[in-house]
């Protein structure tokens, strides 16, 4: 048994989660919004007291393998209508900058151009200045969990890391290991 699988997921109150037999397309509404997501017809989903069940009536491998991944997809939807989710990115270097522009996020990230990362929907972007290491921070928020890190991931790759200074983008608390440079040679 998926020790992930079995597991219940409690339903917070004002959160409904209700799922269509004929599709088996998972719906839960919640306060920040609602998301809907397609499970695998070989798991039933089971409802009582406040809690989420998803059960396998056999032991067929793909049942199995689709265990674990649907109940953490539904939970994670759950977890975004109530909390939501967020990533924060790093932005590292000298003359590197981020506004926002409306909605979008515009970077100067040493291009000959500006990159304008479009906001899609659902998916909110805030800026902030960390006085401490003096470096620019993007949170990315949403309430699908996959969208807010396929998006981070997008940011991250217009300039990701170099491993011999640190510059560029990267994730809140991501260890970038930094290579030795070239060294003088020695005189004799």
């Amino acid at each position: 048994m998926s020790r992930i699988g079995k597991a219940p997921i409690t339903v917070p109150s004002g959160v409904t989660v209700s799922v269509d037999e004929a599709t088996n397309v998972v719906t839960v509404k919640g306060p920040k919004g609602e998301l809907t997501q397609p499970i695998s017809r070989l798991l039933t989903l089971k409802q009582d007291d406040g809690k989420v069940e998803l059960a396998r009536p056999n032991n067929l491998r793909e049942a199995r393998s689709q265990h674990g991944l649907a109940r953490t997809l539904v939970n994670n939807m759950v977890e975004g209508v109530t909390k939501g989710h967020s990533k924060t990115l790093d932005i590292l270097g000298v003359g590197y900058r981020v506004t926002l522009e409306g909605k979008n996020l515009l970077l100067n990230m040493g291009y000959s151009h500006p990159v304008r990362i479009e906001a899609p929907e659902g998916i909110e972007f805030v800026v902030k200045a960390d006085e401490k290491t003096r470096t620019q921070q993007v949170l990315v928020n949403g309430i699908d969990k996959a969208a807010v890190g396929q998006i981070a991931a997008d940011i991250r790759k217009v300039r990701k890391p170099e491993p011999y200074k640190g510059k560029g983008i990267r994730y809140h608390g991501e260890v970038v290991k930094l290579k030795a440079g070239k060294r003088a040679a020695a005189k004799k």
